[in-house]
């Protein structure tokens, strides 16, 4: 249970996620609590990526400390979307300079059969580090998150990460059965997550789905929209935001909100205002959008970097709200100053 009640119905993120008005145009940035960070970097000295997640202290800490240092809109919990797998006790590790790397990949009936179920227990530690942080974020909002079906099974399948994807997709189509009890087991896994981490405190969710640009819009509709959707749907009456997002996806975007999202995440490739007329094309009422500054002019000369935080301002009133964010994680080498002075850019913009 909760113990501690926040008033946050001012707090700027989640009237913008909701499509109202905030008295500020919100910020804050996927992979905002990473490796940018020195005091990052200090605490994680000598501990593994996956034992920091489970250590309730240290994530609490990593998550709230670029709320401390940039005065973004929100927090995101420091995690990985290996987690949930990695606590039902799947075979797996993440190498730095790599990636999730999974000891036995998952492409048989058998293999699929034999995953192990999430139960809420397992990832008890994640949901007391969340419950820290509700009592000490203040007026600042938690975003929560889990891995898409696909983007998890992606992993499961390659056994790492993968460029093309080449197992999945073949499994996919030779044996869509067998796709979709898999893919019907991991959308049970990050609703669990989910509802383990709405049910501690946090104020919004985001469903990732890293690597969904990976396919036509056909493939994800049969294949892919119908467990993202069982994710989001499940989580309709928890009464929070939900985000979905993805990269390479301005294809997939209408298809992507009718999973269920209240937001619709925007990598870098498309206008935002491109964005919301896609996602409006038929008709729908203007979503609220996510994004999108390409995060590799994070390195740009100042008087570059500014210009593009305005145009994405600009492009982002087509919306029926706007939270300012990367179109992707913050890049490890990125000046913290620079993203502290963004953050400053952004809240003196037009709403």
């Amino acid at each position: 249970m909760v113990t501690t009640t926040r008033d946050l119905s001012r707090a700027p993120f989640l009237v913008a996620a909701r499509g109202g008005r905030p008295d500020r145009l919100p910020v804050w940035f996927m992979r905002q609590a990473g490796r940018s960070l020195p005091e990052y970097r200090a605490i994680r000295e000598g501990v593994p990526m996956l034992k920091a997640c489970f250590d309730p202290e240290m994530l609490a800490e990593i998550t709230i400390q670029p709320v401390r240092r940039h005065g973004v809109d929100a927090a995101v919990l420091f995690s990985d979307i290996v987690v949930p797998l990695y606590a039902a006790g799947v075979d797996l590790d993440i190498v730095p300079g790599t990636g999730p790397v999974v000891a036995a990949p998952v492409r048989s009936a058998d293999a699929v059969a034999a995953l192990p179920r999430l139960e809420a227990e397992q990832v008890r530690p994640v949901a007391d580090g969340v419950r820290l942080l509700v009592e000490r974020l203040g007026d600042t909002p938690l975003i929560g998150f889990a891995g898409a079906p696909f983007t998890l099974a992606s992993y499961l399948i390659e056994g790492g990460p993968s460029r093309n994807h080449e197992h999945t997709k073949a499994l996919m189509h030779g044996a869509p059965e067998l796709w979709h009890a898999l893919a019907g087991r991991l959308a049970e896994t990050a609703l669990t997550f989910l509802r383990v981490q709405i049910d501690a405190g946090v104020n919004a969710v985001q469903l990732f789905d890293s690597w969904a640009g990976a396919l036509s819009e056909r493939e994800y509709r049969e294949f892919v929209l119908p467990h993202s959707t069982a994710v989001l749907s499940g989580l309709a009456d928890a009464g929070v935001p939900r985000i979905h997002f993805g990269v390479g996806t301005g294809e997939l975007l209408p298809a992507m909100r009718e999973a269920g999202a209240d937001v619709v995440g925007v990598d870098w490739r498309i206008p935002l205002d491109e964005a919301v007329r896609r996602l409006t094309a038929h008709g729908e009422a203007p979503p609220v959008v996510q994004g999108n500054l390409d995060p590799a002019l994070l390195g740009a000369p100042w008087p570059v970097l500014e210009a593009e935080v305005r145009r994405v301002a600009a492009e982002g009133r087509a919306a029926a709200g706007h939270i300012f964010n990367l179109g992707h994680g913050v890049p490890p080498d990125t000046d913290p100053e620079v993203l502290t002075r963004v953050v400053e850019l952004v809240h003196g913009l037009e709403v």
